[in-house]
């Protein structure tokens, strides 16, 4: 807009209704002063609508300064988060995150998820690392062409694609009924942006589960996010190895049983034959397992370490959460936990789904580490996803041990 001014291309004198949409994201990429140079340029006696998900100092300013009159809409706080969206936190150092959410996504098997990250480079890494991982996982952020962007939507809404790996930014906006999980790789650093990532899911009349990571010096942004939402998160345990792996059994299972109710097996009877001509049945389920689900560390996933978001106990509009009612200290352990949400949230697998292969190191345990100025983490190969699950009373449930179930 600025260039066809410049070129008295464009005039805006006559303007009568001017619209800031998203007015705090343009604040956060740098835009706020050439919004301010183009709307000094349209006449007094327009009419002004500023639409921002959270409002910061600066865009209050604005809004004082080109709007007459204002009236200001703001969402009661009570009615900030939807009662069906379950909320958890994981604790975890910062290069514990992706092999946490790998295994997340194993035992809770989410029919689509968001993953949000705080920058476009973490997007990249997560969302390749989560690909080469066996996931079927697309990402977007401000870098993205907007025919990729509205492409990859397209496959998500239309569910073609189960991850979604985004920033606050590209994923304003999106409005998916079928998201029943979103994960905070990154917390985000304005407690109102939680609000907006959360609402991704329970959308519908549907339950939803967002779950974010944190690190210990984070910990008093959780709060604060607490504070904002009147709503505490249940602290959750990272699941481990065997736990993923159990949940990657259990999928295999659902599409075998799904494959068996339907009748698609057929084609493989005279092989199945011929193998147990010259082997014995449980051997051969064994060998399959172990073809499935099997070790392979040759591929390697790189996601650089960020910077730590500010000390929030110094940061102006942050008060630690760690002084609770009448000014008493809290001293409340909000790192530990056992929930696991595997069952409650899981969803059906389906056609096209991602792929099988082993994705876990079982050497990573969450063990400390010398620090390294990458983060690597083993990629193990899978095989490849058979269809979607169906539930019946035949079904084998070998997981039912590891469902993520709420604190009393």
């Amino acid at each position: 807009i600025l260039d066809l001014m410049r070129r008295k291309a464009l005039k805006l004198d006559e303007l009568q209704t001017l619209v800031l949409d998203e007015a705090d994201e343009m604040l956060n990429m740098g835009f706020i002063d050439d919004i301010r140079a183009i709307i000094e340029t349209t006449p007094e006696t327009r009419q002004t609508l500023l639409f921002s998900a959270t409002m910061p100092k600066e865009i209050r300013n604005l809004a004082d300064q080109f709007l007459k009159e204002p009236a200001h809409i703001k969402i009661e706080t009570k009615q900030i988060t939807a009662d069906l969206i379950e909320q958890f936190f994981i604790k975890c150092r910062d290069d514990e995150k992706f092999d946490v959410l790998t295994r997340l996504l194993d035992v809770q098997s989410p029919k689509q998820a968001i993953v949000f990250c705080r920058t476009k480079k973490r997007v990249d890494e997560v969302g390749r690392g989560l690909s080469l991982r066996g996931f079927n996982a697309e990402l977007i952020h401000g870098d993205i062409t907007q025919q990729k962007r509205t492409t990859v939507i397209n496959q998500f809404r239309n569910g073609e694609i189960e991850l979604l790996v985004a920033t606050d930014v590209a994923a304003r906006g999106l409005d998916i009924s079928g998201v029943t999980h979103v994960y905070n790789y990154d917390i985000t650093q304005d407690p109102e942006s939680y609000v907006h990532r959360i609402g991704r899911t329970g959308r519908a009349g549907n339950e939803g589960a967002s779950i974010t990571f944190v690190t210990q010096n984070e910990m008093p942004y959780l709060r604060t996010i607490e504070t904002l939402t009147r709503k505490a998160m249940t602290p959750m345990k990272p699941p481990t190895v065997q736990e993923a792996q159990w949940g990657q059994v259990q999928q295999l299972i659902d599409q075998v049983n799904e494959m068996l109710e339907e009748g698609n097996a057929q084609q493989h009877r005279n092989t199945a034959k011929i193998l147990l001509e010259h082997y014995q049945a449980n051997d051969l389920v064994t060998a399959l397992l172990g073809t499935i689900i099997n070790d392979n560390s040759n591929i390697e996933v790189q996601i650089s370490p960020q910077r730590p978001l500010p000390n929030a106990q110094h940061k102006k509009g942050y008060k630690s959460g760690n002084k609770g009612r009448g000014g008493r200290r809290d001293n409340r352990r909000r790192d530990g936990g056992s929930r696991r949400d595997g069952g409650k949230y899981g969803g059906e697998r389906r056609e096209g789904g991602r792929n099988r292969d082993r994705r876990h190191d079982s050497d990573q345990d969450f063990k400390r580490k010398d620090k390294k100025k990458n983060q690597k983490f083993d990629k193990n190969t899978r095989g490849k996803d058979q269809g979607k699950s169906n539930k019946s009373s035949k079904k084998v449930n070998i997981n039912k041990n590891f469902k993520m179930m709420k604190k009393d």
